[in-house]
């Protein structure tokens, strides 16, 4: 099978910050550390990275695009779920209903993290920074 010629992948760019977020009960408010992360080789999602007391580091993985709209309205379903909150914060509802957190974070802080990875991969371009590659060699066997 011939190959088609592949388009050079721009360079490999990628953001990491710190914020604190609380993870929130019925009665409590308990603050959690955490890294978020983006990578322009995955550039529809920002990675959470949750550091609890005891445990091992919870990945989330959660597209850029519904966290802004999130602080605008209510979006999201299934294991998702983001919410404008009071006080200039906004609610993250990871996993499914029942058996899921509650997690509250500040709005701007994290709108203003998401705004810098559209200045690293603009809307748009995302599927310019995807290796297609590996996919292509996986049909190809």
């Amino acid at each position: 099978m011939p190959h088609l010629p592949v388009e050079q992948l721009p360079t490999p760019r990628s953001l990491t910050r710190s914020m604190a977020m609380e993870l929130l009960s019925a009665d409590i408010a308990v603050e959690v550390e955490t890294t978020v992360g983006y990578s322009s080789r995955d550039p529809f999602a920002l990675s959470i990275l949750f550091h609890l007391p005891g445990d091992a580091p919870v990945l989330w993985r959660i597209d850029r695009e519904m966290l802004l709209a999130g602080v605008l309205g209510a979006t999201g379903d299934g294991e998702v779920r983001v919410t404008p909150a009071p006080g200039g914060m906004l609610h993250l509802r990871l996993g499914v209903a029942g058996h899921c957190a509650l997690v509250r974070c500040g709005q701007e802080q994290l709108a203003r993290l998401v705004r810098d990875t559209f200045r690293l991969v603009p809307q748009g371009t995302e599927g310019r920074h995807i290796d297609w590659q590996p996919l292509l060699d996986s049909l190809s066997h």
